[in-house]
């Protein structure tokens, strides 16, 4: 498993520095008035022949889209790391890269001994203003068996201090447990569960109390939460959504934060 989250970094990683694969360029997206402005690569895509198939036949099995910004240096990097944890489960390694040798090689092999594995993400655009830019990273992958993977995360942007927007600085000092206590009720009502339903049977969170995680986007009412697949149902469940107005938390969120021009 180790090697093959270091096969799939590669993968992404030759994806955006190679000027071999088939890019199709679009132009720049109008945005709005003191915003970050970007650029889409487009659909990048990798063609190979897979063992058994003739010369001439092309499958696709890696395609990535992604926006760049310009002149945002740390934002992009932030983009490329999310888009490379979604092949390694996680575990980024930037070392990787640029190692294109290596990636030729390993994967190479890989395909030998495995055809049929297929990567696929994006970096998109959300919601942008003057203080602000929320992105969604998406990524879906096949390593064989009876269905792929994919998962789906968030990059919140402060564009004026130049960092990522984390839990921590939206919400005023001692803020986890009345937070929680606010998304477990509205989990509860989403799931159609009682104040004192167990949560053993049908989810998996740890000693089956709820817990709330760090992955979510800022919209102009509220705060978006996904639990990804297995995180905390089965497979067949999909993807959680839970959203929290922020007029259910607005006494929890720090006036001068980003989000503090939303509240009402």
């Amino acid at each position: 498993m180790k090697t093959l989250s270091k096969l799939c970094f590669i993968l992404v990683g030759f994806a955006f520095a190679s000027c071999q694969w088939s890019v199709k360029t679009k132009e720049d997206k109008v945005v709005f008035k003191d915003t970050l402005r970007y650029s889409t690569d487009g659909l990048i895509t990798f063609p190979v022949t897979l063992p058994g198939q003739p010369a001439n036949h092309k499958d696709t099995v890696v395609k990535a889209s992604y926006v760049v910004f310009d002149g945002q240096p740390r934002l992009n990097d932030s983009i490329m790391q999310k888009l490379s944890g979604i092949f390694t489960n996680g575990n980024a390694d930037i070392k990787y890269l640029h190692n294109t040798s290596k990636f030729l090689l390993a994967y190479a092999d890989y395909l030998k001994k495995h055809p049929g594995w297929i990567v696929s993400a994006y970096a998109k655009v959300l919601m942008q203003d003057s203080s602000i830019t929320t992105l969604e990273v998406s990524g879906y992958t096949y390593q064989g068996g009876a269905h792929g993977s994919s998962g789906t995360y968030f990059i919140n942007w402060n564009t004026k201090a130049n960092k990522s927007i984390t839990l921590n600085d939206l919400f005023i000092d001692g803020y986890a447990d009345k937070l929680k206590a606010v998304a477990e009720r509205i989990f509860r009502k989403d799931e159609k569960l009682s104040d004192t339903a167990s949560l053993a049977r049908d989810y998996f969170f740890k000693d089956n109390k709820f817990a709330l995680n760090d992955n979510f986007s800022v919209t102009p009412i509220g705060l978006k939460f996904i639990y990804n697949q297995y995180e905390i149902k089965p497979y067949a469940a999909g993807i959680t959504e839970l959203f929290i107005p922020y007029s259910q938390i607005k006494t929890l969120l720090r006036p001068n934060s980003v989000v503090g021009k939303f509240i009402k």
